[in-house]
């Protein structure tokens, strides 16, 4: 119990030490989208102008259900995904295998995961331009890019020898690292998504 609070503290100050980082970025940072005329600023209108996204954006109910559907989703799979990053660095779950973690968080995470990306993808949609323009936006997906990374590193260096160290209290040095730069990054992505949706 003692550690589980011990690492409640230090997730509380790496999260606000990651905000302001995001923050920093996303005031420091002289971005620049590019040309408006780019294909990619031209697919970006296409999207907003359509019919969808328009549908999407000035509905009363069907903008908020989307926006609560995904952070359900994120809930469920970064939630979940959470408490076998911190059964990897052995400060909850201790006397479960990691195996047996893996195997309870994937179904849900994935069923999460699935939510969030749909979600995402029809939120983008209504508010396409927008984020084309928005400096949280592209830190946003660059660190999902770095966080797929990870996951995939994970999957080629680690997972594969689970079952050698599913027992142990401490796992190795790879895995627990893995699962710290997991955490630091979610921790990032959730935070620069809630900056994303209040400055649109």
């Amino acid at each position: 119990m003692k550690r589980f609070a011990i690492g409640l503290v230090v997730g509380l100050i790496l999260s606000f030490i990651i905000g302001a980082g995001i923050w920093a970025m996303s005031v420091g940072l002289d971005f620049k989208t590019g040309p408006s005329d780019s294909a990619i600023s031209r697919f970006c209108d296409y999207l907003y102008t359509s019919s969808v996204g328009m549908g999407i954006r000035e509905s009363v109910w069907v903008f908020p259900i989307i926006e609560g559907t995904h952070l359900l989703g994120i809930a469920l799979s970064v939630g979940v995904l959470c408490w076998f990053d911190l059964r990897l660095l052995g400060l909850v779950l201790g006397d479960e295998p990691v195996e047996k973690v893996w195997n309870s968080v994937m179904p849900v995470a994935l069923v999460g995961f699935v939510l969030m990306f749909i979600t995402g993808i029809l939120l983008f949609w209504a508010e396409a331009r927008t984020a084309f323009h928005s400096v949280h936006f592209w830190i946003k997906i660059g660190l999902l890019v770095i966080v797929g990374i990870n996951a995939l590193l994970f999957e080629l260096t680690s997972h594969s020898k689970m079952h050698d160290w599913q027992d142990a209290a401490s796992v190795p040095m790879r895995a627990r690292m893995a699962g710290v730069i997991s955490l630091v990054l979610w921790a990032a992505i959730i935070i620069t998504g809630r900056t994303m949706a209040y400055t649109f």
